[in-house]
């Protein structure tokens, strides 16, 4: 087979729109006889002559031409590698595997991708739901690009293989029926609630931080029910079983219970997103962080209903 020397075919190509050796050099910014001992070399690869003189000038043979009109797809396909590989090395173009816990999936995932359709539309984004330590892991494992998790669950920032991006602090309402009473009071705390059934998971990390909110306010809450999921929580507030801590982000449109404020020592969870050390300098997922800095807003959502 023969062996194709691209550089070479350049060269042909430029004197074929330029006309004249010495004008191709300029534009290459060759010798011309630089560019003539290109040109034989190409001649002896193809094993065809590429030139013939006409008058003081040289012209291509109709060999080169037919090897140019069978070349110039390459050409074309080439410059759409570099404007594709420009596009990507910019930030215009790529992929980007996200593995995020289920309530910053609606809050923060879908409102960056949203803006990054209208913004980069050649950004992919892979969303991967998981449980806060469990996007880590994935993260660790090379399985996402960027993991949305809990401070608490993700790793230290001392830790040397990933860079912490801090989003948002979520603070923790107190979800009541309806029909409460303490749904309409003017000031509500944890401790008048000391005596309602609660409603949190068995165990997990959701479980320790209402075992801890609780605690910091004086008493150990009653375990009225069990349950991991926001849907069956919120269903068994509205039903009148009990109360729960949710955080903002997790309540945020949702009918039928009353999500009541706490006083300024509220508590709240820390919400961050890690890539692997180094992985910020890439474009793409660059773009990301981005889009999840802005979907975060106020830095204590405090103005969102």
């Amino acid at each position: 087979m023969t062996e194709w020397d691209l550089r070479k075919l350049q060269i042909l190509r430029t004197l074929r729109e330029r006309g004249t050796v010495t004008a191709t050099a300029e534009t290459l910014h060759m010798t011309p006889s630089a560019v003539s001992q290109q040109l034989t070399n190409l001649a002896r690869q193809l094993g065809v002559p590429l030139l013939e003189a006409q008058g003081r000038r040289v012209r291509l043979t109709d060999a080169a031409r037919l090897v140019l009109r069978h070349t110039e797809p390459v050409f074309e396909q080439l410059e759409r590698a570099d404007a594709a590989l420009a596009a990507h090395a910019q930030g215009e173009t790529g992929e980007v595997r996200v593995g995020a816990f289920s309530t910053a999936v609606p809050a923060l995932v879908v409102p960056a991708v949203r803006s990054l359709r209208a913004t980069h539309p050649g950004v992919i984004v892979r969303v991967r739901e998981a449980e806060a330590a469990e996007a880590c892991d994935l993260l660790s494992a090379g399985e996402v690009d960027l993991a949305l998790s809990l401070a608490a669950e993700a790793p230290g920032a001392a830790d040397p293989r990933f860079t912490r991006l801090p989003l948002l602090a979520d603070p923790l309402d107190v979800a009541l029926p309806p029909d409460h009473p303490r749904a309409t009071a003017p000031e509500l705390t944890l401790t008048d609630l000391a005596a309602e059934p609660w409603i949190f998971g068995g165990s997990g990390p959701w479980s320790d931080i209402t075992r801890r909110a609780c605690e910091s306010a004086g008493f150990s809450p009653h375990q009225g029910h069990s349950a991991s999921g926001w849907t069956a929580i919120l269903a068994m507030v509205e039903a009148g079983m009990g109360v729960a801590l949710v955080p903002r982000m997790a309540a945020a449109g949702r009918e039928g219970v009353v999500m009541r404020r706490l006083g300024a020592d509220r508590p709240v969870r820390h919400v961050v997103a890690a890539v692997r050390k180094g992985a910020e300098a890439g474009a793409a997922v660059g773009r990301v962080m981005e889009a999840l800095q802005v979907a975060a807003g106020p830095a204590d959502w405090d103005t969102r209903a």
